[in-house]
């Protein structure tokens, strides 16, 4: 048999894949039940969303850094990036309310 001689024939199959192949936004949308899930939007302070972001990426890294053994400088080197991400995102979230005092009410405030 030559190689040469081989040759590839397109099946029904593979040309109605393509076709009916969605868009990544649209699966998501078919699978939802309450389209307003997609669409809401929630008001959150910028320093809160750093927070968030902060400690979030702290813990992924601290998690990376315990995960890697081989390189003990880069075990270490992930690990306190990740403690000082987590640092910063705690100062972040923390700020606005203690240190403005908007989010913290005084008892001898109700009026």
């Amino acid at each position: 048999m030559k190689v040469g001689k081989i040759s590839f024939t397109s099946t029904a199959i593979n040309t109605q894949n393509q076709k009916e192949k969605k868009d990544f936004l649209n699966i998501f949308y078919d699978k939802v039940k309450n389209e307003a899930d997609m669409t809401d939007a929630i008001k959150v302070p910028r320093t809160i969303f750093k927070g968030y972001l902060g400690i979030m990426t702290g813990t992924t890294l601290v998690t990376l850094g315990s995960l890697i053994n081989k390189p003990k400088s880069l075990s270490k080197t992930l690990s306190v990036t990740g403690l000082l991400a987590s640092l910063y995102g705690t100062w972040a979230f923390v700020r606005p309310f203690i240190l403005i005092g908007k989010g913290v009410e005084k008892v001898g405030d109700k009026s």
